[in-house]
């Protein structure tokens, strides 16, 4: 099912997590957050709306990395119906788009239900504090990669956070696949 992802809460706090990247660490938020920012993305392996862009993601985390955004990526997918979201799919993931980041499991999905997260790619960016600054895509690609030349949204509003602490006020939602929940 395809959603649009809500509209930016401008300074909504960044709700903590201790979730296990697929190496076995434990991380938290503050333990991820960057001096200038942080980058919380919920993503997955198997929606094709992530796999359009995971290249983009990639560069966009690296070069924010560099301006002190820290990033994260959460699955909080039900690897149990959804095989290809679990760890080994995961780490064929990260290798494949050369991520570098903590890529992190939410088994029980309480981080995503806390982010209110409702899809996959949702981008969150936060500001240096921990107030939510950007809710928006990383550009206009569908479930394809769109052109190299596109604006590139997510990275220019994580820029002005880090050079200025807001984001902007005109933001696109980003849009995929839903977070596959679990049964109750």
């Amino acid at each position: 099912m395809l959603l649009d992802t809500p509209l930016c809460d401008f300074g909504w706090p960044a709700p903590n997590f201790s979730l296990p990247a697929l190496d076995g660490t434990l991380h938290d938020f503050n333990g991820v957050a960057g001096p200038k920012g942080t980058l919380i993305m919920f993503v997955c392996n198997h929606c094709p709306y992530v796999k359009a862009i995971e290249d983009r993601i990639a560069r966009d985390a690296r070069e924010l990395a560099a301006l002190g955004i820290g990033v994260a990526a959460i699955c909080s997918n039900d690897a149990g119906t959804y095989r290809e979201d679990g760890p080994e799919g995961l780490r064929g993931q990260a290798t494949r788009a050369g991520w570098e980041f903590p890529y992190l499991i939410d088994e029980s999905q309480a981080v995503a239900k806390a982010y209110e997260a409702v899809c996959t790619p949702d981008f969150f960016g936060f500001d240096a504090k921990g107030g939510l600054q950007y809710r928006g895509r990383l550009d206009a690609s569908t479930g394809r990669p769109g052109a190299a030349d596109l604006p590139r949204e997510l990275f220019e509003a994580m820029r002005a956070v880090a050079d200025t602490g807001h984001g902007p006020k005109m933001q696109t939602p980003s849009m995929g696949c839903s977070i596959k929940w679990k049964a109750a």
